[in-house]
C-alpha cells in the first residue's frame, strides 16, 4: 500500500510502510552517550512543542541473525568497538515493503530518545514493541516517532524484532524451538537495563508498551521466565494472548509448508533448517521443552490463573471499531460477498479467526446474532453494522475483554481498562470517497501518541487533536512514573479525570472520546455470546 492513509482500506497490521522522511536533524554539536557498553553519536531532534532532545537511531543491540545464527536465538552486543554511529535509522527487518524501503536481515537495532542524557533524576523509561501482526512494521522512527511524548519527561526505546518465519518458525523440537522474535524482544530489555541509565533513564522504571502484535508481546512478557525484573508496568492496546482456544505448542506443519515452498527436503527438522538457512530472505508458540532457555513454559490462560506471572500495573484497551472496515471489503465485493454468503460455514471460521473444531454451532449462531439471518447486500445497514461488529468482536474485542477480566481478577497489581472511541483528523481507515475517518479503527490510539511520518502528518498545537495528544501522552506518562495514569498537578490536561481500576464486581473502563467518561461493563451485552461459544472459569 501507499504512504497515504487514504489510498487504501489496508490495515495498518499488514500496510508497508513507504520511504521515510526524517525531520531535519537540528544542528549543533552531536550529542555523545557513553554507556558499560561504548560510546554512541545520536543527532538533535525537536518535540512538536519546540523541546529539543537527543535521538540515538539504529544501534545494534545484538549480532547479525544471518548464516548459522539464522533462526537461532539472539547474541546480545554487551561491548561496541569504536564510536557507534547512531543518527540514523537502521533498517527494518525483512517485511512486505517498497523496493526503495531499507530492509535487510541484519535488522535487530533499538532506536533511544531523551531530552537529556545526564538529567539529575533517572527518568522513566518507555519501551514499546511494535504492532503488525509478528509480519510486518517496524520500529523506525518514520512509523513509532518520538515527537509527542518527548515532550514529557520520559525516555523513550523502541526496536525491531524479526518478523514472519525469521521470527517465529519452530520445527517442534531442539532444532529450532522459536519464539525467537520475543528472544529479541527480551535482548533489547536487557540491553536496556545495562545502557539506559547513561542515556539518563531509570533502569528500575520501564513500562513495556505495544499495540497489536505489541500488545499480545507485553502480556507474554509478564508470564516468560525470560523478561522476569526487566520491566515494571504494562501497557495492552488492542489484542490478547488469550481468547477462544488454547496456544498451540509448536508449528512443525509450518516448518514443513515452508520447505515445500522453497523447494526443500522435509524428511526430518535437522534438513529441513540446512535447507532454509541457505535461502535469501526474500524467498522466505508455547516452547517444547529441549534444554534451551524457553521463552514461554505455560500456555497463558494457565499461567494468569494460576498466578504464575510477573504482574505489574497494568492498561489494557481496545478500540471502538477495530477491525470494522474488513467489512468494507467484503461488501464492497462481488466474488467476497457471493462467496461469504454461499459458503458462511467454510468462511467465517477463517474470516473471524474461529477454533476449527466444532465450528458449526458458532458460526451459526454468530450469523443469527449479528446479522439476524439475512444475506449480505452492499450498503445494506444490517449487513454494514452487522459484519463490521463481527469482525470488531471476534479478532480484537473478545479476547481483549476476556484479558482484562482474567487479570483483574488474578493480577495482584491494579489493571486499567478503557476504550478509544476518538475519531479525529485521521484513521487508519479513511472513508475512499471523503477521505474521512468514519470510525475508531485498530490503532487509531497510536496516532496521538506517537508521530507517524510514514503515513500520517504531524499533530500541531492548533490541531483540533492537539487537546488528545496531550491527555494520551499524559495518561501515559504519570503511568510510567506512578504506575497509575490518574492526574497530578503537573498534568493539568487531566484535571478531572478519576479512573477507577477495574475490579471483578465493578468492571469500570474509560471511554477516551472528545471527553474522558468513566462507564461500566464494556460491551458485556455482545460478549455474553462468545462468553456461551468459548467458555471459561474465570
Amino acid at each position: 500500500s501507499s504512504s497515504t492513509p487514504s489510498s487504501s482500506p489496508t490495515p495498518v497490521a499488514s500496510s508497508s510502510p513507504a520511504p521515510a522522511t526524517s525531520p531535519a536533524p537540528i544542528s549543533g554539536a552531536s550529542p555523545i552517550t557513553t554507556s558499560p557498553s561504548g560510546q554512541f553519536r545520536g543527532t538533535w531532534d525537536e518535540t512538536r512543542r519546540g523541546r529539543r532532545f537527543q535521538s540515538y537511531r539504529g544501534i545494534k543491540y545484538a549480532e547479525a541473525p544471518v548464516g548459522e545464527l539464522r533462526f537461532q536465538p539472539p547474541k546480545l552486543i554487551l561491548n561496541y568497538k569504536g564510536e557507534v554511529d547512531a543518527t540514523q535509522d537502521g533498517p527494518a527487518c525483512p517485511l512486505p515493503a517498497p523496493p526503495t524501503y531499507p530492509v535487510s536481515e541484519d535488522c535487530l537495532t533499538i532506536n533511544v530518545y531523551t531530552p537529556d542524557n545526564k538529567s539529575k533524576k533517572p527518568l522513566p523509561v518507555i519501551f514499546f514493541i511494535h504492532a503488525g501482526g509478528f509480519y510486518s512494521m517496524t520500529g523506525r522512527s518514520d512509523l513509532a516517532g518520538p515527537h509527542y511524548l518527548l515532550d514529557r519527561d520520559v525516555v523513550l526505546v523502541t526496536i525491531n524484532y524479526r518478523l514472519s518465519a525469521l521470527g517465529w518458525l519452530s520445527t517442534g523440537d531442539a532444532v529450532a524451538p522459536g519464539n525467537n522474535g520475543m528472544k529479541d524482544q527480551v535482548a533489547a530489555l536487557k540491553w536496556v537495563q545495562r545502557n539506559i541509565a547513561s542515556f539518563g533513564g531509570d533502569p528500575n522504571l520501564v513500562t513495556i508498551t505495544g499495540c497489536s502484535a505489541g500488545s499480545i508481546s507485553v502480556m507474554l512478557h509478564m508470564i516468560s521466565p525470560m523478561s522476569k525484573g526487566l520491566f515494571h508496568r504494562g501497557i495492552s492496546m488492542s489484542a490478547s494472548p488469550v481468547g477462544k482456544e488454547p496456544f498451540p505448542r509448536h508449528q512443525h506443519h509450518l516448518a514443513r509448508k515452508q520447505a515445500q515452498l522453497l523447494k526443500c527436503p522435509e524428511n526430518n527438522s535437522t534438513v529441513i533448517m540446512e535447507c532454509l538457512k541457505k535461502k535469501s530472505w526474500q524467498e522466505l508458540v508455547v516452547e517444547p521443552d529441549f534444554g534451551q532457555e524457553r521463552f514461554l513454559t505455560l500456555d497463558p490462560l494457565t499461567a494468569i490463573k494460576q498466578r504464575k506471572m510477573h504482574d505489574v500495573p497494568y492498561i489494557i484497551s481496545q478500540t471502538e471499531d477495530e477491525f470494522f472496515w474488513f467489512a468494507f471489503n467484503v461488501l464492497g465485493n462481488d466474488t467476497l460477498r457471493n462467496t461469504m454468503n454461499a459458503e458462511w460455514e467454510r468462511i467465517a471460521p477463517i474470516s473471524f479467526m474461529l477454533p476449527r473444531e466444532h465450528a458449526e454451532v458458532a458460526t451459526r449462531r454468530l450469523r443469527e446474532t449479528y446479522l439476524q439471518n439475512k444475506e449480505l447486500k452492499n450498503r445494506d445497514e444490517t449487513s454494514v453494522r452487522g459484519l463490521n461488529r463481527l469482525y470488531g468482536d471476534s479478532i480484537i474485542g473478545f479476547p481483549t475483554h476476556r484479558l482484562a477480566n482474567l487479570m483483574c481478577r488474578y493480577s495482584s497489581n491494579p489493571v486499567w481498562y478503557y476504550e478509544f472511541s476518538y475519531i479525529g483528523q485521521h484513521s487508519h481507515y479513511e472513508d475512499p470517497t471523503t477521505k474521512k475517518p468514519v470510525g475508531a479503527a485498530h490503532h487509531d490510539d497510536l496516532i496521538y501518541l506517537f508521530t507517524l511520518s510514514y503515513r500520517f502528518p504531524t499533530i500541531t498545537v492548533d490541531s483540533p487533536d492537539s487537546k488528545l495528544v496531550d491527555q494520551m501522552t499524559g495518561m501515559w506518562y504519570n503511568f510510567a512514573r506512578y504506575g497509575d495514569p490518574n492526574p497530578r498537578s503537573d498534568t493539568p490536561e487531566l484535571e478531572g479525570l478519576s479512573w477507577p481500576a477495574m475490579k471483578p464486581s465493578a468492571r469500570k473502563y474509560l471511554r477516551v472520546d472528545h471527553n474522558l467518561t468513566v462507564l461500566e461493563n464494556l460491551n458485556e451485552d455482545r460478549y455474553k455470546l462468545w462468553e456461551e461459544l468459548y467458555p471459561i472459569q474465570y
